[in-house]
């Protein structure tokens, strides 16, 4: 495996070696209102870090497109038709339940109004955050938001 990966809970044993676990694609929505806010969302019981805040999205289905996954996801899970979708960035995470491959796309327009539908809760944010804990893999995000910030 090439890409460069981030590793969660290094402690924690995993089934198989980096290179024989299958990946995990994840198109992942950060949402931007017209004030410069973002949207986080918790997410649900029964999922893995339940509890921990991270962008809104979901898996990829077996030939989907990322913005394919990222329009169908947010409409199932928080009620908004998304507008224009900007491929962002992608990275690599390696959690001890599954190696994913996060797709980050910004998104500045939709219409809807957010509905929770997985009983999750949500937080219109700034940097720096004020939810917590953060998912582990959202936290490269809000450096490189931060980055941006700062050019």
């Amino acid at each position: 495996m090439n890409e460069p990966v981030l590793v969660v809970d290094a402690d924690r044993s995993r089934p198989l070696s980096l290179d024989a676990r299958p990946v995990v694609d994840v198109a992942v929505g950060l949402l931007f209102a017209a004030n410069g806010e973002f949207l986080l969302t918790s997410r649900p019981e029964g999922k893995a870090y339940a509890g921990y805040w991270e962008f809104p999205g979901g898996k990829l289905e077996s030939g989907e497109s990322v913005e394919d996954a990222l329009r169908r996801e947010l409409q199932e899970e928080i009620g908004l038709l998304i507008g224009p979708v900007q491929h962002w960035k992608q990275t690599l995470v390696d959690y001890p339940h599954a190696l994913v491959r996060l797709h980050f796309c910004k998104v500045f327009a939709w219409t809807g109004t957010l509905q929770m539908r997985e009983a999750q809760a949500f937080s219109w944010e700034r940097l720096p955050v004020r939810c917590a804990p953060v998912l582990p893999g959202t936290v490269p995000v809000l450096q490189w938001l931060a980055a941006e910030a700062a050019s």
